[in-house]
């Protein structure tokens, strides 16, 4: 919302950074990035950036956005689960993540975590959390390049079906966790904090509240 919209491309840099970590070379990254930063900043200076933010002005309402914090921090989650659970075949990183409760809870509504590219007998492989943080997806051309440096499964929240496309002819397994179950891990995170502060915390607008304190 608001400037935090507004700016959303900026964020994006930020998973370059991200592939890096996995091994991709960084100015493999940024070019590919680039392009599709630029998209994406094209596509939200259309919107009406302001509405909520003038809406909780007139209600007299306090209001803060933090989306790169929370996904961030359900992205550090994730990426510690994973690795605790070392997960050899995609039926196991099913398993690991459908312990986790905002993804249980998700499951009951349909909206669970899910393959879209691969079957649960395929082997993982080095599994990477590219597309949980960041703003929102990155360039399709990024599937070919992560197989090349030996990515063989993408966990994220959410994939368009171009996306999806390039990872089928890249051969790279994706599993899509959910989007707003894997935003809830990272608001609930932050909420913790809150709550240890004696703050009430009121979930609604599809937050799955789960207290970890």
């Amino acid at each position: 919302m608001g400037k935090g919209l507004a700016n959303l491309a900026d964020v994006m840099e930020l998973q370059c950074d991200v592939l890096n970590q996995y091994g991709l070379p960084i100015n493999i990254a940024e070019k590919l990035m680039r392009e599709r930063i630029s998209e994406v900043a094209r596509g939200v200076n259309k919107v009406n950036h302001q509405r909520t933010v003038n809406a909780a002005e007139l209600l007299g309402f306090n209001i803060m956005c933090l989306h790169t914090p929370c996904d961030n921090l359900a992205a550090k989650f994730l990426k510690e689960k994973i690795e605790k659970d070392s997960p050899e075949r995609i039926e196991d990183l099913m398993d690991s993540l459908n312990e986790i409760q905002e993804y249980k809870e998700a499951s009951k509504i349909g909206v669970g975590p899910k393959v879209f590219v691969g079957s649960l007998e395929n082997r993982c492989g080095k599994i990477a959390l590219t597309e949980i943080t960041g703003g929102t997806e990155g360039s399709p051309k990024l599937y070919e390049k992560m197989a090349q440096v030996g990515i063989g499964t993408v966990v994220g929240m959410h994939i368009s079906e171009e996306h999806k496309r390039e990872a089928e002819n890249a051969n790279i397994n994706v599993v899509i966790a959910g989007h707003i179950s894997s935003d809830s891990i990272g608001v609930n995170l932050f909420l913790d904090e809150l709550e240890k502060r004696g703050i009430e915390i009121v979930p609604c607008s599809g937050v799955i509240r789960v207290s970890r304190v």
